[in-house]
């Protein structure tokens, strides 16, 4: 009989294309994720995947167990909840995964609150690709998606989150440091860092900047950064201004490292949404969390990203 372990190993190794990534996922050592992807193999007397360099890709076979793997697993967890349910607890996994920066943030002391008041479930937050998401929600890999803007899916519904906040931080030294506000006609001026073109925070800014007909084409971009953090600790070392989400600057601002400055005519708030699958197997973790979220008693986490 197959063992339930070595599909959800095999499932994680099929997405990340790396034993050492998958292993990170799972809290679990490098060896041992190999060791149970040789013995799923061994038990099925088929390669699931071929090396090439330091690279693994999913054989035939693998892609044909690939789906009915996540079935088998998702059944697994199902039974073990309904199991749970029955004792009229709430108990089982959560996995959530996150495209957002401010979700990173807002979603563990949402999580540590949650677990509180359920001890019995387990929570796991993983980042994700925006294109990634809809696919892992209906495939049913996650439960919940975080992401910065609705998703389109019939088969996926959202509800609005929070409201992220981005502002524009420029190094402590910096000219622009003493200044009230500007004007978005200044921001041609100085070297700037920007997201990564899949960024919310970037979409957001150059929807605002168009409005006053400004595009990234006529500003002196210096660079793009992937991660609102490194770009928060380049803007402190002067290498240049930005715009990130005040979640992630919040640190920063405290120590005095960046400066906020305000700039006229821009409105930076974006909407973070959640998102589930409509139609799936009975989830009562889930769906406890769902409705969690916006318990009151939660208001002081959702009002985080304003600080």
């Amino acid at each position: 009989m197959i063992d339930i372990k070595h599909l959800n190993v095999f499932i994680q190794v099929a997405a990340t294309q790396s034993c050492s990534q998958a292993a990170k996922r799972l809290h679990l050592s490098q060896p041992t994720v190999s060791k149970h992807i040789q013995n799923l193999e061994a038990e099925l007397n088929v390669r699931l995947f071929e090396r090439e360099g330091a690279q693994l890709h999913i054989t035939n076979a693998g892609m044909t167990l690939l789906p009915w793997a996540r079935k088998l697993v998702r059944q697994s967890i199902n039974v073990e909840e309904m199991m749970q349910s029955m004792q009229n607890t709430i108990a089982g996994q959560l996995r959530i995964s996150c495209t957002t920066t401010p979700g990173k943030y807002v979603l563990p002391h949402l999580a540590a609150r949650f677990r509180k008041q359920y001890p019995g479930v387990q929570i796991f937050i993983q980042p994700c690709d925006l294109e990634e998401m809809s696919s892992r929600l209906l495939s049913e890999d996650v439960d919940l998606g975080v992401v910065s803007s609705e998703v389109r899916e019939n088969d996926l519904e959202c509800q609005y989150f929070f409201t992220d906040h981005i502002s524009f931080i420029v190094p402590e030294k910096h000219p622009l440091s003493l200044r009230d506000s500007i004007e978005p006609s200044e921001l041609l001026d100085v070297p700037i860092l920007l997201r990564e073109p899949s960024s919310g925070t970037r979409r957001t800014l150059q929807a605002e900047l168009a409005k006053h007909d400004i595009s990234f084409d006529e500003m002196n971009v210096l660079m793009e950064v992937g991660n609102a953090e490194a770009i928060v600790l380049a803007v402190a070392g002067d290498l240049g201004v930005s715009f990130v989400s005040r979640m992630a600057s919040a640190y920063a601002r405290v120590w005095g490292c960046v400066v906020e400055v305000p700039v006229e005519g821009l409105n930076l708030e974006r909407r973070i949404c959640i998102a589930r699958r409509k139609l799936s197997h009975p989830n009562l973790v889930r769906d406890a969390f769902w409705a969690f979220i916006h318990a009151p008693e939660n208001e002081d986490i959702l009002s985080l990203p304003e600080a």
